[in-house]
């Protein structure tokens, strides 16, 4: 983490879990527990449904609720889907965009990418996830495959817009297994985003842009994880479950920074 230059950002991704009720009692308990300091953004992306629970028990917090997926277009015959403009209407301030569970359903880089723009112009954050299989890994091929993703992803994304972005880096061989990259593995990979946005938008933004790491961090290895210098924060799965847990992710993110 750099705080000097970027904010810190511990975003919780929920996936398919929890109901509308079951929402309201875990804010309730994480709000009891939330530490005080401001060190750090802190967000959690819920299941749609949950979303208004989630926005009217946190609405007194520092904490901003997102989206886990958005549609590219405004409106139309899209059923099941749903637009930027209500999820901002709903109360929403992130939504993560990319995520390779969502890859592995057929969204491509292209979708990613019209799925951020419509993102910014709606006024919400994008997470936009980029990550290699174990198969990019041993190949040798993660800078490439991931500087692609980074590439396409922000494609006419302008230079006014691109600070709004958080980009999450997700090793898939690592999300939901248990295996978690060593903090020198995720911090090269980072460290390399953030060498293909500098060539894309300049120094002083990528010094500007929030990196996080998304590999199935938790509340034991945070700590380590936060304190390479291109790790910016977290997009917790398991753990954002559990308010114990993401609370102490968030109190790893109150450490000296460089």
């Amino acid at each position: 983490m750099n705080r000097k230059y970027r904010k810190t950002v511990i975003a919780g991704n929920w996936k398919m879990n929890k109901t509308p009720s079951e929402t309201k009692e875990f804010m309730q308990q994480f709000k009891a527990i939330l530490p005080k300091g401001r060190w750090c953004d802190v967000a959690l992306c819920v299941p749609a449904v949950c979303i208004p629970a989630a926005v009217r028990a946190m609405r007194e917090t520092r904490v901003g609720i997102g989206a886990e997926n958005c549609n590219a277009n405004a409106s139309g015959a899209y059923t099941g889907e749903i637009a930027t403009n209500m999820l901002v209407d709903a109360g929403c301030k992130y939504v993560i965009i990319g995520h390779s569970e969502r890859r592995a359903m057929g969204e491509t880089d292209a979708d990613v990418n019209a799925k951020v723009l419509a993102a910014l112009e709606a006024g919400l954050t994008p997470i936009m996830c980029c990550g290699e299989s174990l198969e990019q890994r041993e190949a040798g091929i993660t800078d490439e495959h991931i500087a692609m993703q980074i590439k396409l992803g922000l494609q006419n994304v302008s230079e006014d817009k691109i600070r709004k972005v958080v980009i999450a880096y997700e090793p898939i061989w690592a999300i939901g297994t248990g295996k978690t990259a060593t903090p020198e593995q995720a911090q090269e990979v980072c460290m390399n985003i953030r060498a293909v946005v500098r060539k894309l938008y300049a120094s002083k933004n990528a010094r500007a842009i929030s990196i996080l790491y998304g590999g199935s961090m938790n509340e034991k290895n945070a700590f380590e994880l936060l304190a390479q210098p291109d790790i910016d924060g977290g997009l917790i799965g398991g753990a954002s479950l559990v308010p114990e847990k993401f609370v102490q992710i968030i109190e790893a993110a109150n450490q000296p920074t460089a």
